[in-house]
């Protein structure tokens, strides 16, 4: 027995109880999963409470036993109720107009009864791979668009530096010159390069991103142009008529940039193995954190390919720069990380918003990003605060406190002393340089004191 591919049950329909049930031992010796409809007003009920892979629909039922007419009008309602279901039509009054208008009406084939048992599993395996096919298209095209909706992080912003950024990217998107984008590491370039292609005129054709940086040397011409012997195109092609996104295009060795030239200037390449030139419709948006003038200069860039890369230049702050933004972004992510889990909404509270301003964040958005997922982890209640974001002391950067306000900076000054002195106000006194007396008035104006009057 063939052991086939787990799918959604089979729907037989059909009004004369010994061919559904001859048909049913058929299709369960094979392995598939069956439901049986003795009549279009149960089939009809069944398909629009449960999903079925493919339906085996027979044309004549009692009102008329040799027009076709019940079978043909049950196509076109199964086909309303379950658009991804694959129907096969059997009559045993099988003509070739019969044939034609059930295939217009949404039928995918048609076996005649009584059946050819090779022919029919053939036909049923043919229908229930394509089903596959369309059901792994459907999901592709799911994750695509996620992807594309999946940028708001980085373009969410409330700051100038920012919001001048977004402006350029909205003039360059529409255009066809291939795109520089340069930034710290973490400041969302790559999702940016995604934000360029899903505004331009080449958004509902191929996206396709290569990190140059972990490309083997050795899987360079394949990787990127393709190998004539396996048949495999590369990159280049995969993206035509879209974009590609090299990563990290300063990693290229020298060597290897110059294979990168003709393709730029004439959109024309070769793939490994053949000598038939193909031509490629692709716009080329790199990115990196790397001063390319600066390795041009010291011979470890090609100026020619860089001339070539940068037609257009983008820089994207860090969020130190754009500091406005951070609050949002955190309350977006803090947010989108609690629907994920499925939790209710959390909220951060006041000491750790100020706590949040005051951190450089080094690691830019990808830091703040993850410093949420780790905090909503760490907290069981509704409210995030400064012991669960865990952030990470800069020894070498001073806090920046000229980012937020004189009171603002006394909490945090306050909270950061009892939190080095375990909550213990004299000692936190003796680190601020003040009294205790006066520790005291300056929690209770604040109102933090009720946490800390049980220790010393």
């Amino acid at each position: 027995m063939n052991s086939p591919p787990t799918h959604a049950p089979i729907l037989i329909i059909d009004d004369h109880a010994d061919i559904r049930l001859a048909m049913s031992m058929l299709l369960r010796s094979e392995g598939f999963s069956v439901v049986e409809a003795a009549s279009p007003e149960s089939a009809c009920a069944i398909a629009a409470s449960q999903a079925f892979s493919c339906a085996l629909v027979d044309l004549n039922y009692t009102a008329d036993t040799t027009s076709g007419h019940e079978g043909l009008a049950l196509v076109a309602r199964l086909r309303e109720l379950a658009p991804g279901m694959a129907q096969v039509v059997m009559t045993a009054w099988g003509s070739i107009d019969l044939a034609v208008q059930a295939m217009h009406r949404g039928a995918a084939d048609f076996i005649e009864k009584p059946w050819n048992r090779d022919r029919l599993l053939h036909t049923l395996r043919a229908q229930l791979n394509l089903h596959d096919v369309s059901e792994e298209n459907r999901r592709l095209r799911a994750e695509c668009a996620l992807h594309r909706a999946g940028t708001d992080g980085v373009c969410m912003t409330e700051s100038s530096a920012m919001r001048r950024v977004l402006e350029l990217v909205d003039r360059i998107a529409a255009g066809d010159a291939n795109v520089l984008v340069l930034g710290e590491n973490g400041t969302g370039k790559s999702m940016l390069a995604r934000d360029i292609h899903a505004h331009s005129p080449r958004a509902l054709c191929p996206f396709i991103r290569v990190d140059m940086g972990s490309l083997p040397e050795a899987r360079f011409m394949d990787d990127m142009f393709g190998d004539e012997s396996w048949q495999r195109p590369g990159r280049f092609e995969l993206a035509h008529r879209g974009s590609l996104v090299l990563e990290e295009i300063s990693t290229i060795p020298v060597f290897q940039q110059v294979k990168l030239l003709r393709v730029l200037e004439e959109g024309e390449l070769e793939r490994h193995g053949s000598g038939l030139t193909r031509r490629v419709d692709v716009r080329v948006i790199s990115t990196t954190n790397t001063d390319l003038e600066a390795a041009a200069r010291a011979s470890r860039f090609r100026l020619d390919l860089l001339y070539r890369l940068n037609a257009m230049q983008v820089r994207l702050p860090a969020l130190r720069e754009r500091q406005e933004d951070i609050i949002p972004l955190a309350r977006h992510f803090l947010l989108r990380e609690c629907r994920r889990l499925g939790r209710d909404a959390a909220r951060l509270s006041p000491f750790a918003e100020r706590a949040m301003r005051a951190y450089p964040w080094p690691g830019n958005i990808r830091e703040l990003e993850h410093t949420i997922e780790r905090a909503v982890l760490a907290t069981t209640g509704g409210e995030i605060d400064l012991d669960a974001l865990a952030l990470q002391r800069q020894d070498d950067a001073p806090l920046l406190l000229d980012r937020i306000t004189l009171p603002e900076a006394e909490e945090l000054l306050i909270q950061q002393a009892l939190e080095r002195n375990d909550n213990n106000l004299q000692r936190a006194a003796d680190a601020l340089g003040i009294s205790r007396q006066s520790l005291y008035r300056r929690l209770d104006k604040r109102r933090l004191k009720d946490p800390f009057e049980s220790v010393e």
